[in-house]
C-alpha cells in the first residue's frame, strides 16, 4: 500500500467548504433503528437449553460467585441467599423470581430523542468500540497509548455514522488525562460532541454519581424525570472466573436505585477462565451475569438489564483470545437462545484478534457481527473500531466496519422482500421480453437510484480502473474519509442553560478532585 495519503485543507470556513464538498462524504441511510426479520439461528434442543440451565443453576447453588463487596453480600444475605465470607450461594428459586422481574424490553432517551433506542424484542443497536488503552493508524503506522485528542475523534465518527445507535465506554482510553478526572473530561467530552444515547463506566462511587449527574443536567432534567426511564446504561464484567469486584458492584448497585440500564457481560475464555468447552464456558458466563442481575434485580424489582456474552476461545499455543471464530459464533447463537429462555435482552460483540485493519481483521468483525445478527442480539458492543482482541482502537477499522453495519441495515430492509405490482416487475419483464436490456426503460428508472446497497469504502470498479484513480488499498481510502469527516464534523447542539449547569458542574468536581487515586 505504497499510496501517498492526502489530506483536505482547510479555507472559506465551514460554510465555504460545505458549498464545495460536492457528495456527501459517506453515503447512508437516515437515523434509525434496525429490526431483525429473521428467526434467531438456535443450534440447542430444548434439553440442551434446560441442561445448560442445571448447570448454571448447580454452581449458583453449590459452587457460588464471589462477591467481593461487603454492601453487595449483606443485601444478598437479607434477601435469604446463604453467605460465607464472600461466596454467595443463591437457589435457583431466589434466582428465578428475581429474573422474572427484569423487562425484556426498554428504552433509552438521550438528551436528543429523536436518538431514543427501543432495546429488546426484534431491534438491533450498533456501537462504537470500547476501552482499548491504545490507538493506531495508517498515518502513525504504530501503536500508541491513546490521548484525548483521539478519543474524541472516535466521539466525531460515533456521532457521525447514523448505523452507530449508541455511544459505549471510552472509544479509546485517554491516557493523557489523570485518572482522577479523567471521567469527568471524558464524559464531558461524550456529552457534548454526542447526542445517543451515552455509558458511564461503574467503577465505583464518585465516578458512577459523576456520570449520572453530568447526563441529567445534559439533558435538563429533573431527578425525577432522569429516575423515571433510562437515559444512560453502565456495561459491568464479571472478573471470571466467578468474581464481581468491589468497584464495579458498587457502581451497579447506584445504577439500579436510579433506574438506569445495566449490561453484566462476563468475560468467558473457554480453555483459560472458563471451561474448555463451549457449553461449559457460557454455562459459567450465565452463573456470574444472572448473579449480578438477581442482585439489580432484589435492590430495584423493574431495573432494566441486559446479559452480556463475551465467551470466545483462546490460542493454546500462545494464550491470546481469539475472536471471529467457529466457537465463538455458536457460543453466541447459544447465549441467544438461554437470554430468550430467561426473558432478558442481550448483548454480544464485533470483535476480532487482528492487529491491523487487514483481511483478517474484516473476516473476524463479520463473523461476530453476523453471529450477533443470528443470535438475535438486541446490542452489539464494539460493532466497528476494535482491533488486537480489544486494546487498540482505529479509525480506519471504525469507518471500515461502518460500512459492513450499513450493509447489515440494508439486509434488514423489508423493501428487499415486498411483493407490490412494482416490486414483482411483470410489466418490466413483459416490455423487454427476449430482447434488449432493462437498463433503459422507465421501470428501472423510477427506481435505479434507490434500487441497491451503495457503498462508501467498497471499490467496485475493475483492475485497471481502480489503479487510474491511483490504486488505494481498502484502509487508505478509509483513512481519507475519516481525515475528510472530521474536517467537516459539526457537534450537535445544546441548550446554552444544559451547557452551562453541564460545564459548572464538571470544572467544581474537577476542582474537587474527582475520584480518588492513590497517586
Amino acid at each position: 500500500m505504497d499510496v501517498e495519503l492526502k489530506k483536505k485543507r482547510r479555507s472559506g470556513g465551514r460554510a465555504g467548504h460545505a458549498a464545495r464538498r460536492g457528495p456527501a462524504i459517506v453515503t447512508q441511510a437516515p437515523w434509525h433503528v434496525p429490526v431483525n426479520p429473521d428467526r434467531p439461528t438456535e443450534p440447542m434442543p430444548q434439553e440442551g437449553i434446560e441442561a445448560i440451565h442445571d448447570t448454571a443453576m448447580r454452581v449458583l447453588e453449590e459452587i457460588g460467585v464471589a462477591f467481593l463487596n461487603p454492601e453487595a453480600c449483606r443485601i444478598l444475605a437479607e434477601a435469604g441467599c446463604r453467605v460465607d465470607g464472600e461466596i454467595v450461594y443463591m437457589g435457583r428459586d431466589f434466582v428465578m423470581e428475581m429474573l422474572s422481574h427484569a423487562p425484556s424490553e426498554f428504552t433509552m432517551t438521550p438528551r436528543n430523542p429523536a436518538h431514543q433506542v427501543r432495546v429488546g424484542g426484534n431491534h438491533v443497536l450498533f456501537g462504537n468500540v470500547s476501552s482499548p488503552p491504545n490507538y493506531w493508524d495508517l498515518e502513525l503506522g504504530r501503536k500508541i497509548p491513546g490521548q484525548r485528542t483521539h478519543y474524541a475523534d472516535f466521539l466525531r465518527l460515533s456521532q457521525y455514522f447514523n448505523c452507530i445507535h449508541f455511544i459505549g465506554g471510552y472509544p479509546v482510553e485517554p491516557v493523557d488525562l489523570h485518572p482522577s478526572i479523567r471521567h469527568l473530561d471524558a464524559v464531558y467530552d461524550k456529552l457534548t460532541l454526542t447526542d445517543k444515547v451515552p455509558h458511564a463506566y461503574a467503577l465505583g462511587t464518585e465516578r458512577i454519581e459523576d456520570g449520572m449527574e453530568m447526563v441529567r443536567l445534559a439533558a435538563g432534567l429533573t431527578e425525577d424525570e432522569f429516575r423515571a426511564s433510562p437515559h444512560m446504561f453502565t456495561n459491568i464484567n464479571s472478573t471470571s472466573p466467578l468474581k464481581h469486584d468491589y468497584p464495579m458492584l458498587d457502581g451497579w448497585m447506584r445504577m439500579a436505585r436510579r433506574g438506569q440500564a445495566l449490561i453484566v457481560s462476563p468475560f468467558t475464555l473457554a480453555g483459560a477462565m472458563a471451561p474448555v468447552t463451549m457449553v461449559g464456558a457460557v454455562a459459567q458466563s450465565l452463573a456470574e451475569g444472572l448473579s449480578a442481575i438477581a442482585l439489580a434485580q432484589y435492590v430495584r424489582p423493574g431495573t432494566p438489564c441486559v446479559f452480556g456474552t463475551f465467551t470466545s476461545n483462546v490460542d493454546m499455543k500462545s494464550g491470546a483470545p481469539a475472536f471471529g471464530t467457529p466457537e465463538y459464533m455458536r457460543a453466541t447463537q447459544i447465549t441467544g437462545q438461554m437470554c430468550r429462555f430467561y426473558g432478558l435482552p442481550m448483548r454480544s460483540s464485533g470483535a476480532c484478534a487482528a492487529n491491523v485493519p487487514d483481511g483478517q481483521a474484516m473476516w473476524e468483525t463479520s463473523n461476530s457481527l453476523w453471529a450477533g445478527v443470528q443470535s438475535g442480539t438486541h446490542l452489539i458492543y464494539h460493532a466497528a473500531g476494535w482491533l488486537e482482541g480489544g486494546l487498540i482502537a482505529s479509525p480506519e477499522k471504525f469507518v471500515m466496519d461502518c460500512e459492513v453495519l450499513s450493509q447489515i441495515q440494508r439486509y434488514f430492509d423489508p423493501s428487499l422482500w415486498r411483493t407490490e405490482p412494482g416490486d414483482l416487475a411483470f410489466e418490466a419483464m413483459a416490455e423487454v421480453r427476449q430482447n434488449g436490456h432493462f437498463f433503459g426503460i422507465q421501470h428501472t428508472q423510477d427506481r435505479f437510484a434507490t434500487a441497491f446497497w451503495q457503498p462508501s469504502v467498497s471499490e467496485w470498479q475493475n483492475f485497471e480502473g481502480w489503479q487510474a484513480k491511483g490504486g488505494m488499498w481498502t484502509a487508505e481510502r478509509a483513512h481519507v474519509m475519516f481525515k475528510a469527516i472530521m474536517e467537516e464534523f459539526t457537534p450537535p447542539p445544546m441548550p446554552d442553560a444544559n451547557l452551562a449547569a453541564l460545564t459548572e458542574f464538571t470544572e467544581r468536581r474537577k476542582a474537587e478532585g474527582g475520584a480518588p487515586t492513590d497517586f
